[in-house]
């Protein structure tokens, strides 16, 4: 019997996780002022269902649930049901999430929520398996028609709850950091290290990029080398683990076991931009083979795949192809060996094609235990032969995997992700040298600045075939004004960080709350029933108002505006006792307090040769240094009055004074203390 064809409302959305569920029999709507008001008008309960595009188990419950004639049956009769691309709506994620945290369940994607008819939400999970899925419904509906007056009780309580929540500022002590009390959490944290493997003890193991920076920085200050050989062992474990494409580069989500073994093998652009800095300070710290590797090989990744031809990035690859999991990145020992002939033993010693590189099914994950060095040491190679090879191999198994069916993309552009972008490419760019880098972030930003801001300055969070929509949200101003800040760094051009300043200064206006030192998520004149509320949390994305706390930190240095850093100052004190009693939470806070603690220094380079001389400078690590470069005349308060005819200049300056200046990258590097 031919299937029944369906269409819903999410036939006209553009976000691609909307458009999975535009064919479903339950009649889905977007969110919005119709689904709401429908709601209210016909007394339903909502029903809203959270997810993203790349989401595995979202595409489970759809295939069990949402593509089944009985359970559609019951989701329309009794309710309004709503679908919500959590990356498109954070604001609207985050409001459930709330809910579902606050009523013990655990969160996750996809998120499933019941509300009354107003938005006040009454219960929630994750997953549900369709027969569980259909009984909690109708006990719902049952418990609305049945017992409205508890049922709407209960939901007001949630409701007050999740306000409390979302706008709580947990001070403390509102005891200033000092170099003592962050090496004391630390120590702490140290109790959560897994020294075998590296990341957090324990499975699932996230890549967490913010956590590794801040402790990249913390041992680079302190001279901690235990922490330093921590962060090189979960950089290596990562780098040579089945979360790590090895073949086409780039990381997965997450690894499911506590050796990065097996990825869920979804693709983020946010995960992987972060890990472009990441590893490109690794980089500049060790000159380890391993870690340019993965920089060159991830960059290579987003271009190839993830690029829009106007200079945009796509937001994520599915994890499924053909309904199976990971099918497009795994591999069978028959393929292997028909792809690489006689060569198949030296590469099965190398990529794990045995017990411990065996996943399902006949299928084995690529993963590595040696670097290249101990593995031609152990098997008696030539280092560079072994790297001509090991080219070889994966392009033959490029050439082949590119036939196969492809992952979904989710080709919708955010502008934080994005900005996420630009900051990755700025930083190998400056570790790397690489001059195409640096033209991939221009373009970028070029694009984000010419399609989704508006002349007012003020931002969009998405776009898509050419339009963008939804408004922005904190996490894009922040995001692109660090992002703004970094190609000004690494190009010189002021256009960037005069964009950056009126960045900053749209969010100062339309998203601070002076009263508590914090920006809000949604601009304070935001009405709607998902409120409003303060993002401090470090999370894998650095929370927004720890990423705007650096804009204003570095900005006041650039721009000689100390009332700015007069503001990152006073939001720091609001989370100084938050970081110390939980610094893997507040891990990007931790970066802002080694800074205000330590020794800022700023580099300002003018003159004909400026980029050169600061390229030189910025290829090592120094987290605790802002740059500015001009090879003209400038106007910029860090730049003014620096430029002299003929030379190029370097100033070396540190709490308000500067040294003589020098002419080239080396001197400047021996005053910044460089060996």
């Amino acid at each position: 019997m031919q299937e029944k064809l369906h269409t819903n409302a999410l036939i006209h959305e553009s976000s691609p996780y909307l458009l999975q569920h535009a064919r479903n029999p339950v009649d889905w709507h977007p969110w919005g002022t119709v689904a709401l008001e429908k709601a209210v008008r016909e007394d339903k309960l909502l029903l809203v269902s959270i997810g993203y595009a790349a989401c595995h188990w979202c595409h489970v419950m759809e295939k069990e649930s949402f593509e089944d004639e009985e359970v559609a049956q019951v989701m329309n009769e009794h309710f309004i049901c709503v679908k919500v691309d959590r990356e498109e709506r954070p604001d609207v994620d985050h409001y459930f999430m709330t809910a579902v945290h606050l009523t013990g369940a655990q969160g996750g994607w996809p998120l499933n929520v019941v509300a009354l008819p107003d938005g006040k939400p009454l219960w929630g999970g994750t997953y549900f398996p369709k027969e569980n899925w259909i009984y909690a419904l109708r006990e719902l509906n049952r418990l609305y028609r049945e017992q409205r007056d508890d049922t709407v009780r209960h939901a007001g309580n949630l409701a007050d709850g999740i306000r409390q929540v979302s706008l709580k500022v947990d001070r403390g002590a509102e005891a200033p950091a000092t170099p003592e009390r962050i090496r004391q959490a630390v120590e702490k944290w140290k109790n959560h290290f897994d020294l075998k493997h590296g990341g957090r003890r324990g499975q699932p193991k996230f890549p967490m990029p913010g956590n590794l920076e801040f402790l990249l920085h913390y041992a680079h200050t302190s001279g901690d080398r235990e922490v330093m050989d921590f962060v090189m062992l979960t950089l290596r474990k990562m780098a040579m683990g089945g979360i790590y494409d090895q073949i086409g580069g780039g990381f997965a989500r997450y690894s499911v076991d506590e050796i990065w073994k097996v990825p869920h093998f979804e693709k983020m652009l946010y995960d992987n931009a972060q890990m472009l800095s990441v590893y490109a300070r690794a980089w500049q710290v060790s000159r380890e083979p391993v870690f340019d590797q993965v920089v060159r090989e991830t960059a290579g990744w987003l271009e190839r795949e993830m690029s829009h031809p106007e200079g945009a990035f796509y937001s994520s690859l599915d994890a499924d192809s053909e309904g199976v999991e990971g099918k497009y990145y795994t591999w069978t020992a028959v393929e292997l060996q028909e792809v690489l002939g006689t060569e198949y033993p030296e590469f099965a010693e190398y990529f794990s094609i045995n017990r411990l590189g065996y996943w399902e099914d006949d299928r084995y994950i690529l993963l590595r235990t040696d670097s290249d060095a101990e593995f031609a040491a152990r098997t008696g190679n030539q280092e560079t032969e072994l790297a001509v090879r090991v080219k070889r191999w994966k392009s033959r198994l490029m050439e082949v995997r590119e036939k196969r069916v492809r992952p979904g993309l989710d080709d919708k552009t955010l502008t934080s992700w994005n900005a996420l972008m630009i900051q990755g490419l700025c930083d190998a760019a400056k570790a790397t040298g690489e001059a195409r880098y640096r033209e991939m972030a221009r373009k970028n930003g070029e694009f984000l600045r010419n399609n989704l801001m508006t002349p007012d300055g003020s931002l969009f969070h998405n776009w898509k075939n050419g339009k963008p929509s939804v408004e922005g949200f904190l996490e894009d101003y922040a995001l692109l004004t660090q992002a703004f800040i970094s190609l000004f760094e690494i190009t010189g051009e002021e256009s960037w960080i005069k964009t950056a300043h009126r960045l900053v200064l749209h969010a100062l206006e339309h998203f601070f709350d002076p009263e508590n030192n914090l920006f809000y998520f949604s601009r304070k004149d935001h009405v709607g029933i998902t409120g409003n509320h303060y993002q401090t949390e470090d999370n894998v994305i650095a929370s927004s108002n720890s990423v705007m706390a650096l804009n204003l930190l570095k900005l006041s240095r650039i721009f000689s505006q100390p009332e700015w850093e007069r503001f990152a100052r006073k939001m720091a004190r609001n989370i100084t006792a938050s970081f110390v009693s939980y610094p893997y939470a507040f891990a990007n806070w931790g970066r802002l307090l080694l800074m205000l603690t330590g020794n800022i220094r700023e580099v300002a380079v003018s003159g004909e040769n400026a980029l050169q001389v600061i390229s030189g400078i910025q290829q090592h690590y120094l987290p605790d240094v802002i740059f500015a470069a001009s090879t003209g005349n400038s106007n910029l308060p860090l730049l003014k009055n620096r430029h002299v005819t003929g030379k190029t200049l370097a100033y070396v300056c540190s709490n308000g004074s500067c040294r003589l200046p020098v002419e080239t990258a080396s001197e400047a590097l021996q005053l910044l203390g460089q060996p």
